[in-house]
């Protein structure tokens, strides 16, 4: 390990493996990303949504031999895990958590055996197992959040669609691989190109305002505050009156602050 890498243990995040002779099948038919040809030793990034295309948990599916692991926030890993059981029916899967532990590395090159992180490339890495890490999860999540990346605490469960989550843009829907538990709503949404509110980071000073702060352009709503730390926040916003400027949260003036990939992807 490298001076300049950082590697930090995620105790938010929780895993659930996935076996048996149907496994493919069964995950393709539930989630919005391609497990059809998944390989073994890669890492996609989907979610599994409600019937009305709301995200219910976002998670990384792990190629292994003989199935999958899925990275998930720990907090949902039980609903999850209950939700899965649901939708089994008949199919030969067999579900179980998983007690490895989840981490995040970024900066110089990790060792051999981290899995890159699918959802931007300056992310880094994710590793499964029992590693020593130098640095914890807020590091991690602070590092996050200079980049722009949501995470889980940005979308909660049910209240969110994924595109107005960034998912498509950070690689977490595939729009060609066909049925997916929501993917009417998706397609849509996707197909008439016209999305009104986004995740977009925020920058400020002062401490970070309370998660549900409404964001105001002027007098009117932009949006509202979801999570932040050390002078920037996620928040979910008006796209015609965020990039109007103008912006305030909890009487204090607050900047989008869209990074260079966020500004790509949306032109």
């Amino acid at each position: 390990m490298t001076a300049d890498l950082s590697i930090a243990h995620l105790p938010s995040r929780a895993l659930i493996a996935v076996s048996g002779a149907d496994w493919r099948s069964f995950l393709q038919g539930l989630l919005t990303q391609d497990v059809e040809s998944l390989a073994d030793g890669e890492v996609r990034f989907a979610a599994l949504l409600t019937p009305q295309g709301r995200l219910l948990y976002d998670l990384f599916v792990v190629g292994r031999g003989d199935g999958v692991l899925l990275d998930v926030a720990a907090e949902y890993r039980d609903a999850l895990l209950q939700k899965l059981t649901l939708y089994r029916l008949r199919a030969k899967v067999d579900l179980a958590a998983s007690e490895s532990h989840v981490y995040a590395a970024w900066g110089d090159d990790a060792p051999g055996g981290w899995l890159r992180d699918p959802r931007l490339d300056e992310l880094g890495w994710r590793a499964y197992g029992a590693l020593d890490p130098n640095t914890d999860e807020a590091a991690y999540d602070a590092y996050r959040l200079s980049l722009g990346v949501p995470g889980s605490a940005d979308w909660g469960s049910e209240k969110t669609y994924p595109i107005e989550a960034n998912f498509d843009l950070l690689n977490g829907i595939d729009f060609r691989k066909g049925c997916f538990v929501g993917q009417e709503t998706t397609s849509r949404m996707k197909r008439r190109g016209v999305i009104k509110n986004r995740m977009l980071p925020m920058v400020f000073e002062g401490a970070t305002p309370p998660p549900g702060t409404e964001v105001l352009a002027g007098d009117l709503r932009a949006g509202e505050v979801l999570s932040g730390a050390g002078g920037r926040a996620m928040a979910l916003l008006r796209l015609d009156r965020a990039e109007a400027g103008g912006l305030t949260a909890d009487g204090r003036i607050v900047e989008v602050a869209r990074p260079d990939w966020l500004n790509h992807a949306l032109g």
